[in-house]
């Protein structure tokens, strides 16, 4: 099951990455297109117009991507922004109980997110909804690549919770420990 779950935690990262060199190779045809009409301009040529359509709506929605299906390997490899204040001056057992409450607290917030941003994208499916750019993008695509990363997102919390609470070290505090952090056992 480990096994599993860290596979489904790595597609997910490089799901996350490839949003990103996709908005890169976008906004470089972009560019490289704008360039080509300059310099045929100069030459006295006409220029071709050449434009990726709907380019800030598709880079949009490939961010949402990136954003959302990082989330759990951001968790995981302990590079989320954490206040840890209180927790690392707790005293032991009370640094347990409060990451067991911070981890059913966030659970569930991510839960209940995850079952809204899929009712989002199924309504945005049933009703045809689609984007307003020049290339009518149907919405429940961005949607519910957003409800997937909530939902790998809610998992990784999840399996956090769990061995949080059969006594073993959860991922960020063990990636936190091993980078040497401050106020990590």
């Amino acid at each position: 099951m480990r096994l599993l779950l860290n596979r489904l935690y790595a597609v997910a990262e490089i799901l996350a990455a490839s949003c990103l060199v996709a908005i890169a190779l976008l906004v470089l045809a972009q560019v490289l297109g704008r360039l080509a009409d300059g310099f045929l301009k100069l030459a006295g040529a006409d220029p071709v117009g050449f434009l990726v359509p709907s380019l800030a709506e598709i880079a949009g929605f490939l961010l949402v991507g990136a954003s959302f299906m990082a989330l759990a390997s951001t968790l995981r490899h302990a590079v989320h922004i954490r206040v840890s204040l209180a927790i690392a001056n707790a005293p032991a057992g009370l640094r347990r109980l409060m990451e067991t409450l911070v981890l059913l607290l966030g659970f569930g917030l991510v839960a209940y997110f995850t079952w809204f941003a899929a009712a989002l994208a199924y309504d945005s499916y049933l009703y045809n909804e689609v984007s307003f750019g020049i290339i009518p993008i149907p919405l429940c695509i961005p949607q519910a690549v957003m409800a997937l990363g909530l939902g790998v997102f809610a998992l990784s919390l999840l399996d956090d919770l769990i061995v949080q609470l059969s006594g073993g070290t959860p991922s960020y505090v063990a990636a936190e420990a091993a980078r040497g952090l401050e106020g990590v056992e």
